[in-house]
């Protein structure tokens, strides 16, 4: 079954709601997903997080062992 998504990057206004056009026709039946968008900074810190931890894979005597097995 082929199905359509659509991706619109919206504000929520005073009033709590969010209208936006969809391309279907009047009584078509849909499943609307809607998900927070997280700050950008969230993922930047992941980042650097991942990255400083990458010094526990250079360990000479852990290779020495894993070498020989």
């Amino acid at each position: 079954m082929f199905q359509t998504a659509l991706k619109y990057n919206l504000e929520v206004t005073q009033t709590r709601r969010v209208d936006f056009p969809v391309p279907f026709s009047a009584g078509a039946k849909i499943t609307v997903f809607v998900i927070s968008e997280q700050p950008v900074d969230n993922f930047n810190d992941l980042l650097a997080a991942s990255q400083s931890s990458l010094d526990f894979w250079d360990n000479s005597f852990d290779d020495e062992d894993w070498n020989h097995v």
